[in-house]
């Protein structure tokens, strides 16, 4: 149970607005990072392969390949840096956590799109 100091604080960061998606699906995430005085957007496109669901802590992990390399990124939910959140496919998978995907490759590592009505 949380002190209800915090729990005030913390609702009050969660008041971003993302759109939803849930592991499987593929994200473009638009993060602002700061170099020295300058600021710039950044776009992150990959598989979401787990979201961590905690209150204003909660996170989402994307992974991505480079070339033969897979790279995994950490956004935070409610981070002021994320620009936007943009769903681009809806993947069919049942499971929670796609760890399975970080030892795919090529074709294998594919996954089906989920459609409504079936």
């Amino acid at each position: 149970m949380k002190n209800k100091l915090i729990a005030s604080i913390e609702a009050e960061q969660m008041k971003k607005e993302l759109p939803s998606f849930r592991a499987g699906d593929t994200v473009k995430v638009n993060f602002r990072i700061v170099e020295g005085n300058k600021e710039r957007v950044q776009p992150y496109e990959g598989l979401v392969i787990r979201i961590h669901r905690n209150g204003a802590s909660s996170t989402f992990t994307v992974r991505k390949m480079v070339g033969d390399i897979g790279v995994e990124r950490i956004f935070p939910f409610y981070s002021p840096r994320i620009e936007s959140v943009e769903v681009k496919r809806a993947g069919k998978v049942r499971q929670a956590r796609l760890y399975y995907m970080r030892n795919l490759k090529g074709k294998a590592a594919r996954i089906k799109e989920r459609r409504k009505g079936f």
